[in-house]
């Protein structure tokens, strides 16, 4: 298991590589943290105005023999633009991490079928493995992805409201009733 350097080409902004060979059935408890220089790829890719931190605990094992599952905690810090202000917004990311990955081609990632073809998908059952091609798989990149999905796409700073033109539905006035015309021609 090994940090990379610094992002280039499609890697992503945060990775930490885990070799598949080296991961045993007991599992190995990893503690990963984003740097500046990948906090600041995080913020780019998140369109955040800054990730103030990132880090996660990991336990990382085998599972049924030839796959991986990375369960643990994310914890991070970002600043956002508050949706209405525009002001800066400090949002605090905790988030359970729960994944298993299979080698590409394994019979654990085939999507069950019914006899008609269809796919049949438990939604209150548990995800699908992800596969990896190689023998790594990158914590890093995962640990981001959970982080990103915590993020709140509308931060909004406490007590920023909308300006009442904008907050509140213009009122049109009210039309006077067509038959009131016939009220005042009544008393004639």
């Amino acid at each position: 298991m090994k940090k990379t350097e610094a992002p280039t080409g499609d890697r992503p902004p945060f990775s930490y590589l885990v070799k598949v060979g080296h991961i045993s059935v007991n599992p190995v408890t990893v503690r990963i943290e984003a740097d500046a220089t990948e906090r600041d790829g995080l913020a780019r890719l998140w369109k955040v105005e800054a990730v103030n931190g990132l880090s996660a605990e990991l336990q990382i094992a085998r599972w049924k023999k030839d796959g991986v599952r990375i369960r643990g905690r994310l914890k991070g810090e970002i600043t956002q633009a508050c949706v209405v202000s525009l002001e800066p917004v400090v949002t605090t990311l905790n988030q359970e991490v729960d994944q298993i990955f299979v080698p590409e081609g394994s019979k654990l990632a085939r999507i069950v079928t019914d006899e008609s073809g269809e796919m049949v998908l438990d939604p209150d059952g548990p995800d699908l493995p992800e596969t990896f091609v190689g023998d790594t798989i990158d914590a890093g990149a995962l640990v981001a992805e959970f982080a990103a999905l915590d993020i709140d796409p509308y931060p909004r700073k406490p007590g920023a409201e909308l300006p009442a033109a904008l907050g509140e539905e213009a009122v049109e006035p009210k039309r006077p009733s067509p038959f009131a015309v016939l009220k005042d021609w009544k008393d004639k």
